[in-house]
């Protein structure tokens, strides 16, 4: 009896530490830091308004495209840099954003990242590829939903 309680003892325990890993592991790739990292500065972009966030995540040549008003919408990244605030939102407290998945393969991969903001929620892809040994987004395609009537 003692060694029937003492084993699920240690399984109840075992079970109580791996549970925070399980919750917060990540889908294979997505734990490497050098993938995470131009998606992160890409939050970080959106968070603060600081356009440099964006341009360490952004490969120069990089397009972000879209569809507004069902017509296309397309721009270099550059240009999308140059539209940071320098500031973060007056609604950043009542924003979020997470990484949603990363997937991998060699030297390309794919994030999909959601910003859930007030007013709007955006799915963004970001394609993503190692280039000269640095993880950088090559092109960003999103679409947003309205939260308001129209």
């Amino acid at each position: 009896m003692k060694r029937t309680l003492a084993l699920l003892a240690a399984i109840v325990l075992l079970a109580l530490l791996l549970v925070p890993l399980i919750a917060t592991s990540l889908p294979p790739g997505e734990a490497d830091p050098a993938v995470r990292a131009p998606v992160e500065a890409y939050l970080r972009g959106h968070a603060t308004g600081d356009g440099e966030e964006w341009r360490k995540a952004f490969h120069p040549t990089a397009m972000v495209t879209g569809v507004r008003d069902g017509k296309l919408v397309s721009m270099s990244a550059p240009d999308f840099v140059a539209r940071a605030a320098g500031k973060p939102a007056p609604d950043e407290a009542q924003r979020k954003r997470r990484i949603v998945s990363i997937d991998v393969a060699g030297d390309a991969a794919l994030a999909k990242v959601e910003l859930d903001y007030p007013k709007v929620f955006f799915v963004d892809y970001l394609s993503l590829l190692k280039i000269d040994g640095e993880w950088k987004i090559a092109q960003k395609t999103y679409t947003g939903t309205s939260k308001t009537a129209p």
